[in-house]
């Protein structure tokens, strides 16, 4: 993708995410999008089918980054993130949110959060199979290992929300803390 092409396309995603903020994703238009974004309509239906196609990248480009990270090369593939992983992966998750990176939290919090609390559970859920053996001394011995695969999807993601409403005012190491210790 050329530079131009690459501003475009960030230009479309930065007016999507300013209008998930003030409007529910049914009442938001493509029009609305290319009016903010400053491009054409062949400019947006040449990134995105649809406004669903829309929603999907975005999820992909603010997530994808950090659950893809073990099996990533960041120089070959270049996100809306930059960074240095020198984390634990969750850890480094927890960190993207408090720098709140693309105004993740603005999204997690918005009107139309269960959208993106939906797709992000589910790459948590990914994420945790992938990485599922660091949890393994853990795991009581009479729990089916798909509860336990759900228990710790579900506790990361409550964990995570409870942080983003109470204003992320504890450090992302204390949090990474509280989620692991009640695994």
């Amino acid at each position: 993708m050329d530079r131009r092409q690459r501003k475009s396309r960030e230009a479309i995603f930065n007016a999507f995410i300013s209008l998930l903020s003030t409007k529910h994703y049914n009442k938001i238009t493509v029009g609305e999008i290319i009016e903010i974004a400053d491009v054409g309509r062949a400019t947006f239906y040449s990134h995105f089918e649809t406004k669903d196609f829309l929603l999907k990248e975005l999820c992909a480009e603010l997530f994808d980054h950090i659950f893809n990270v073990e099996k990533q090369n960041v120089s070959a593939n270049r996100t809306i993130f930059d960074c240095d992983n020198s984390d634990d992966v969750f850890l480094h998750l927890f960190k993207h949110i408090k720098k709140n990176d693309n105004n993740i939290c603005k999204l997690l919090a918005s009107k139309n959060n269960e959208l993106f609390w939906e797709y992000f559970k589910g790459e948590v859920r990914l994420l945790i199979l992938r990485r599922i053996s660091d949890f393994k001394d853990k795991k009581p011995q009479n729990i089916p290992q798909d509860f336990w695969e759900n228990h710790i999807t579900s506790t990361f993601v409550e964990t995570l929300r409870w942080w983003i409403n109470n204003k992320l005012k504890l450090p992302a190491e204390k949090i990474n803390e509280y989620f692991l210790s009640l695994v």
